[in-house]
């Protein structure tokens, strides 16, 4: 077996090179690839110049990139030392209070300038008790503030909420805005 497998594999080997033969081209190919790679730069540069999403998708991505980290810095919580360091003298339970009364200034101007930017003077009627029970939820997490001012749970519980009530009379105007 052993042979006939190294017989045949010299045979193969013998027509492997019976097949190798140099072709010259009919032509010169050098001057077509040249004025292929003289093209190139042109058509690389062409997509930046004619396109300007592409000159500011890296602009936004670093934007993106700070927010995120800004977002994530914002949200962590004090460090133990300033826990530590508050002994009871209600520091930290201000410094939550201001921010609750701080997001509450911020909600209150982003919903009139909401409703004063609309021409239409009421919205829509189906989600008058939905805004109701927002508007009454944000009252009682202002309670439980004022209860409990250092939690940073209620904090956020109220700015989820301020977020949904914008959001959503944001969407009853638009509503509002396509019917009329």
């Amino acid at each position: 077996m052993r042979t006939q497998s190294t017989r045949t594999e010299s045979e193969l080997r013998l027509q492997l090179r019976g097949l190798r033969r140099e072709i010259e081209p009919g032509h010169d190919l050098w001057p077509g690839i040249q004025a292929r790679i003289g093209q190139l730069p042109a058509q690389a540069a062409a997509p930046s110049r004619g396109n300007p999403a592409m000159r500011l998708a890296p602009w936004a991505l670093a934007a993106s990139l700070v927010l995120a980290v800004g977002v994530a810095w914002r949200m962590q919580p004090p460090p133990a030392s300033v826990q530590a360091a508050d002994d009871g003298t209600g520091v930290a339970a201000v410094a939550l209070d201001r921010e609750a009364d701080a997001m509450t200034a911020e909600y209150r101007a982003a919903l009139q300038e909401l409703q004063t930017a609309t021409p239409q003077p009421s919205l829509a009627r189906r989600e008058q008790p939905a805004l109701r029970e927002l508007d009454q939820s944000a009252r009682q997490i202002r309670e439980a503030i004022a209860l409990d001012p250092q939690s940073r749970f209620l904090l956020e519980r109220l700015r989820r909420t301020y977020a949904l009530r914008l959001e959503l009379t944001q969407h009853a105007i638009t509503q509002g805005a396509s019917l009329g």
